[in-house]
Order: C-alpha cells, then structure tokens, then sequence
C-alpha cells in the first residue's frame, strides 16, 4: 500500500468516525457501521493481509464485549463502579435535598450538547389572562397612584395605612392562594408583572408584596400543609387577617441553613388549658421580612425527640412549622433598615415557647422534611420575586433615561448625540431586553408546571448583576440630578435598593459560585446523577448483603446489586458516548463555525441558534473533562465552577432573548436590542471558556480541550458600537420598540416627574425644527437677544416663530426646567433627630 493510499484510509476513517459521533448513532448503529467500513477495507483496501486481519481482531475485541451487555457489565461496568463508589464526593443532606428540588428544562437541553429547540420554541408565548391584565390595569395602577416614595422612605418609614389595607382588601397578597380559599389563583407570569410594574414606582412596596406569594406560610401550606391547616390558614391569609413571615436565617447560619442552632425538643406542655404532646422550641433569627408587623411566624428548625414521644427517632432534621404571634416566648417587632428602603424587616427570636406537634406545617409525617420544602419552594420564588423587582427598577431607569438624555442639553447640544452618554444607553437598552427575557421566560415555566431550580438560580443571578449596571449608568447619564434626594429623584431609592436583591435569597457570590453549577452539573446533566444513584443504591446494596443473616436477604440484596449495576451500566456508556459525541460535535463546529448546524429558525437569529448549538456541546465536553479529571475537587475549585455556571448562563439568557424575539411576532424594529443582548452573552460566554481553559490544573487536558473547542481562536466579539447606537436611538425616541422595552411602566399623570418627562420627550422631538430655526436665525442676525431676554418672547416678537409655536417652546421650557431641577430643604428637615443649631446666619 503507497503512503498516499494509507493517508487516504486514514482520512476517510477519521472523517467516518467524526461523522458518527457527530450524529450521535447509537452503539450498535456505530458497531454496524464500523463493520460496514472494515468489509468495503477488506474488499477494495490494497494493505496486507496480516493488517487486514488485525484490524478485524482489533475490531471484534472491542465490538464483542461492547455489545454484549452482560460481558460488558462483568468486566468492565462492575470494576468502574467500585472505583466510583470510592471516589464519589461525599454530599450532605443539604446538598442532596437541593439537588432532588425542582426539575429539569431547558437547562437539561443546553446539558445535552445538542439543545432541542423545538422544545422551547413550541412553549405558549408568556401571556396573562384577561382577569389578570384587568387586574394589572386597574388595581395595580390604582395601587402605583397611592405610593409616594419619597414619603414612604424619608417621612413615614412605611407604607401608609390605606395602603396597607387596599393591599389585604384587594388581595395582593393571595396570589398564589386558590379562588376556593379566597385567593386570586393567578399566575406566576402575574406576579412577576405586577412586581416588576410595581417597582417602577416603589421598590419598598414592591420588596413588601414579594414575600407572602413567594417563599412564604402559603406555599408551603399549598404543598405541604394538611387539609385542615389549609381550611384555617389560607381564608385568613387570602383575606389579610394574617400577615404572614418566614424566619430561616439565623446570625451564625445563613447559606449554610444546615449549621442552624434553632432548635425544637418534643416534650409535653400546656396548650390551651390542656397537656398536650409538643414542642418547646428556642431560636433567634434576623433579616426577616414582614415580621415586625406578621400575625402567623413560619420557623424552619431542628427538631429533637430525645424522649420518643412522637416516634422512634432522636433527632428528625430541619422542621417547619407556623406559629400564631401571640404565642407567648416570642419577641418580635423590632425593625432592620436595609439601605434607606424600610420595607418591614426586622429579628423575630423565641424562648421555650410551646406549640402542638400539629403546628408544624404538614403534621409529624413531614417532620425532618423542611429543608426539602424550602428548596422546592425556593426555587420559584428565587425565580419571581428579585428578578422581577430588580427589571422594574432597570425598566424605570431605560425609560428615564432615555427621555432625559433627549431633554437635557449640554454644549446646546442633547446629551443623547454624545458618543459616551450613546454607548451607556445602548448597553442599557440591551440589558433591559435581555433582563426581561429571562424573566417573563422563567415565570412562564413555572406556569407550564416546571420547578425550574437552576433556570432560577441563573435568573436570580444575572438579572439583579444586569440591574447593578443598569442602575450605575443611569445614575451616571443623569449625573447630579441622580443623587439629589428628594420628591423630584426617581431613580435613587431604587439604587439604593439593588444590593439588598444581590444579597437576598442566595447572596449572588453564592449563586454563582456553588448553586448554578453545583446544582447544574449533577442535575441537568443527562447522566451523572443517574451514575450518582446507582453507586449509592451499590453501596446500600453491599451494605445489606454483609449483614445478611439468611438466604432471602442476601437474595434481596443481591437483586439490588444487579439493578444497581444495570443503571449503571446503561448511564455510564451512554455518558462515555456523550462524551465522544460533545468532542466531535466541538471540533466539527468550531472549525465550520457552526455554519450547517440545523436549527429551525430560518433569518436574521439564525447564527445565534446555531452558535448556541456550538457551545452547548463544547460546555458539556468541559465539564465532563472537569468532572472526570477533578472529581469532587470540582465543587472546591469555585473559581472553575463559576466559570462553567456561566456559560450555561449565557446560553440561557441567548436563549430567552430569542424566545422573547418569536414571541413578540419577530419585531424588526426590536433586532438591535436582540442582536446587542445575543452578542453580549456569546461573547462573555467564549471569554468565560477561556478563562475556564487558561486556568484548568491539568494543561494537557486544558490543550486537548482548546484545540478541540477553539481550532480556529476566539472567534465572537462583543457587540458593535453601531449596533449600541441603533438602541440608544430606539429608547429615545417614542415608538414601538421603546414602548416593548418598557411596557407598564408606571407614568403617572403629566404633574409627575415621570409623566413630565414623557411630555417633554415628545414635544423635544415634535419642536427640534423649532430650535434649528431658533438657532439659524440667532447665527444669521435675524434674532438679536440681549442680556436677559426671552428668545421665545424675542423669536416671537420678530416674527420669527407664531404664537402657537411661542406657546409650545415655552411649555417645553418649563418642563426642561423641572425636569433638571433638583430637590433643596431646610436644616430642620433632615434627620430623624436635628441637633440644635450650633452656627448663626447673619446678613
């Protein structure tokens, strides 16, 4: 055989197998296959004999034992097994809890390698019910109209009293709670929408409205609660006789709820003028929302029943419970003040109080089970609540913004035609659209029955980091008018309000670091908690069959061994097909640069499915090369984990920013705001593989994943500062897109900050020929204007402009005017307590 004959061999072997792998052919599709080759070899190939022949025994020594699932499991399934029995992570019960919360969707599909998107592309258009966009339109707008900020956070401290009781009469606290409990049985989409609109007015009473349909005593109740706390808890809860909180964060246990010290001791105890079995408990818990002011405390603990009075067990684990406020033992009432936004938040602490077994939330049968309930119910809420208030507050400020910066003039000039103030604006715009992406795609699952954990995760995440710089820009366009506190500042409150959404419900750095990856990894990968399971059914089923004492038990454990071996078996190898598959698919789209990756979208959003596709499979070939060369080092090495949670982020928010695109009818309108937010998260997404890759401990398997993944370099940058301008231009201007952007934004009428600004930004628009013809007739000598002089009253007079046209220039005038002023007070009027004056004013 000539060299160049056996290079040809070569090449067409090596392009068969890519070829196979990259169509993911089963194993005995790909045995077929192979088989096929080596006959055309044998038949045409021009090698030696002796060659031909090894290549045949070569073939039957793989293919035999491969195919033959017992073989295959007995030599090489069972030694791999106990190899990952021993080097399998160790998990707390904590860990396993979270990982068994919620479901697998759309983040399973970028897990796969090769997303299915007809699976997210058939998903119903988010879209409220007529009871509820009724609702958005009249009782929360009713609502927005009674909220002054200004009041709220520098006079009152709180929401004034008719606030409080249009919020329980109208049942802005019933949700999530059913119609037949007395309850408004909306959606999550609903909620999501009514705290993002409420936000654009008022984060306090936003921040307020998120706790009791969120992570709350109704949820829980819904989920877990016996039908007999239901029928009592819910009415009252539905009608607003109860306000409800939820104490879990301790001083010494925050993220880590499994080091929680409070704790419960079933004993017996006087209730209600009887001895009853029950439980005197003691805790001391902060940072709670609405527990200055809640009637009915829900209290996560650990339960101990050293005394075995309601079971066999000593100690049962984290508990939830919900206790009445008047229970004597509890202090409560004190008050937290986080940043200036005084939302009701305070400690809530008990000493020996005393309660029935049947105030924990679902009765004794759910005792030990709270952990599980609160991430179950966690991650819904973690989707809603600081997504949604953290987009109305961006909403506000792109609507704002993109008003002012027509208004204000600096140089004679609108600061909007400044090349800086363009660039901020258009991040802003491009932001905002991908924050509102994720969220209406996120709460829309909900509603479709999924628990998306770590679709949640990434939205709690990305969204409130997106609102961090989306508040820093507009503070920045807006410069001094920004920091001024007073009636007049929109945005400041809301500034001040965007840590407390970083730090709650899963402080971001623990979000990205441990919860989107950590959970991600495991859950959403389509076969490593398969693998995880099977090892643990081994290790319980090795564990039986040494204690067996008889020949049924070691039959039942011998049963479980080969069940256990199976699952394993068929996870393992289809993982290593996985794998093969993902580094193939990485180098074929690389190099093609995704260029015949079948999508089903056809058009201008092509190429971002397609590089999507890309780095799915690229993202599960590294992190199965983490998995398998770091173990469970991977869950130390944070830094690496990060990286790769934010790749599966990116992917995500692309996702959603396309969705969003189809279901809004493919505005072309609005394709500079999805290609600006599709280029941002491919970009940062091929940067976070490169620092992932520049940082891998083994540089081997860092070199063979680069080149498999990066054949071609980096290839995506960031987006265009063209393409930022086009959106600086949309949300400055009055149009379709803008109105998208920032639908149900509160405005107000045109007295308000907000509704003069709307005003202003059309008539700035409608009059810009007015003031070219203003500025043409002062440069040409037309219009002489003296120290002190109106120039509409001097146009006017000299003919220049008619009395119409005087009229709507002086309106504009007076509207620019309050637009840019900025709030002043006496000396008495700051402070809660003014010290006495210390300093004399003389004239």
């Amino acid at each position: 055989m000539s060299a160049a004959i056996a290079i040809l061999w070569i090449i067409i072997f090596i392009a068969y197998s890519l070829t196979i792998l990259y169509l993911r052919s089963s194993l005995l599709v790909a045995t077929g296959l192979y088989l096929l080759y080596l006959i055309v070899y044998t038949l045409i190939g021009t090698g030696p004999d002796w060659l031909t022949l090894l290549f045949w025994i070569i073939f039957l020594a793989i293919a035999i034992p491969l195919n033959i699932k017992e073989l295959r499991r007995h030599w090489i399934s069972k030694p791999l097994l106990d190899v990952f029995r021993k080097v399998m992570p160790e998990m707390s019960e904590t860990e396993a809890a979270a990982l068994e919360a919620g479901t697998v969707w759309w983040d399973g599909e970028l897990f796969s390698g090769k997303p299915d998107w007809k699976k997210l592309l058939d998903t119903p258009a988010p879209k409220l019910s007529d009871e509820e966009q009724a609702f958005l339109d009249h009782e929360v707008e009713t609502l927005c109209g009674m909220l002054d900020e200004w009041k709220i956070t520098h006079e009152w401290g709180d929401l004034p009293p008719q606030v409080w009781d249009y919020l329980k009469k109208q049942g802005f606290f019933a949700y999530i709670i059913p119609k037949k409990y007395g309850g408004k049985e909306f959606s999550a989409l609903m909620n999501s929408e009514t705290l993002a609109k409420v936000a654009t007015r008022s984060p306090t009473a936003a921040s307020i409205m998120a706790v009791p349909n969120s992570l709350g005593p109704s949820e829980l109740l819904l989920r877990y609660g016996t039908e007999e706390q239901k029928n009592h808890y819910l009415p009252r809860l539905a009608s607003g006789e109860e306000v409800p909180c939820f104490a879990l964060t301790s001083p010494t246990a925050g993220s880590d709820a499994g080091s929680i010290t409070d704790y419960g001791v079933v004993c017996k105890g006087q209730w209600q003028g009887k001895e009853v079995i029950g439980i005197r408990l003691n805790w001391n818990k902060r940072y709670i929302t609405l527990a200055p002011i809640a009637t009915l405390v829900g209290l996560a603990f650990k339960l101990y029943d050293p005394e075995h009075l309601a079971g066999d067990k000593d100690a049962y684990g984290i508990t939830c419970a919900l206790i009445p406020r008047a229970t004597p033992g509890i202090g409560i009432g004190r008050r937290h003040f986080p940043l200036n936004i005084p939302f009701q938040n305070g400690p809530v602490h008990g000493h020996d109080v005393f309660v029935p077994l049947d105030a924990i939330i679902g009765g004794m049968k759910m005792a030990g089970q709270g952990w599980r309930m609160l991430m179950e119910c966690l991650g819904a809420g973690r989707a809603i609540s600081l997504p949604s208030n953290t987009a109305g507050g961006s909403r506000l400020g792109v609507y704002a913004t993109g008003a002012y910066a027509q208004v204000r003039k600096q140089f004679n000039l609108p600061i909007a035609r400044f090349d800086g103030v363009d660039e901020v604006m258009g991040r802003m715009g491009g932001l905002l659209y991908a924050m509102e992406a994720v969220r209406t795609l996120t709460a829309w699952a909900i509603d479709q029955g999924e628990e998306p954990a770590v679709c949640a995760a990434i939205s709690k995440y990305h969204v409130t980091e997106m609102s961090r710089i989306v508040g820093n820009d507009a503070m920045d366009i807006h410069g001094g008018k920004g920091i001024q506190l007073g009636p007049r500042n929109y945005l400041a409150r809301g500034y001040e309000s965007i840590p407390i959404a970083i730090t709650v419900e899963g402080a971001n750095i623990l979000t990205r670091n441990l919860m989107i990856y950590g959970q991600g990894a495991i859950r959403c990968h389509p076969y490593v908690l398969k693998e995880m399971r099977a090892a643990s059914m081994e290790e319980h089923a090795a564990t039986a069959l040494s204690a067996a004492s008889n020949n049924s038990q070691r039959a039942a454990a011998l049963k479980e061994h080969q069940a256990a071996l199976k699952q394993f078996d068929d996870a393992l190898f289809g993982h290593v097909g996985l794998a093969f598959s993902n580094a193939a698919r990485s180098l074929i789209l690389g190099i093609t640069n995704a260029q015949f990756t079948r999508v089903p979208i056809a058009g201008h959003t092509r190429r971002y499915y397609q590089h999507i596709n890309r780095f799915s499979a690229a993202f599960v070939l590294a992190s199965d090369a983490a998995m398998l060369t770091l173990g469970g080092a991977l869950k130390r090495k944070e830094k690496l984990s990060a990286r790769l949670g934010d790749i599966l982020s990116y992917m995500y928010i692309a996702s959603a920013v396309l969705k969003r695109y189809e279901d809004q009818g493919r505005q072309t309108e609005d394709l500079p705001l999805v290609d600006w937010a599709c280029r941002q998260a491919l970009y940062h997404l091929q940067e976070q593989m490169h620092g992932f890759l520049r940082n891998f401990p083994n540089r081997v398997i860092a070199g063979v994943l680069r080149f498999l993944i990066f054949t071609r370099g980096r290839t995506y940058s960031a987006p265009s500062d063209a393409c930022g301008h086009r959106i600086a231009v949309l949300i400055s201007t009055p149009g379709g897109a803008r109105s998208r952007l920032t639908q149900n934004t509160y405005v107000a009428d045109r007295s308000s900050p907000i509704g003069m600004m709307a005003e202003a930004l059309e008539l700035v628009l409608k009059l810009a020929p007015l003031e070219k013809k203003l500025h043409l007739a002062v440069r040409s000598g037309q219009l002489k204007l003296a120290p002190g002089t109106s120039r509409i009253t001097a146009a006017h007079d000299a003919g220049v402009i008619n009395a119409e046209e005087a009229r709507q220039l002086q309106r504009l005038e007076e509207l620019t005017t309050e637009i840019c002023a900025v709030d002043d007070f006496a000396p008495d009027e700051l402070g809660t307590r003014p010290l006495p004056v210390s300093h004399s004013v003389t004239d």
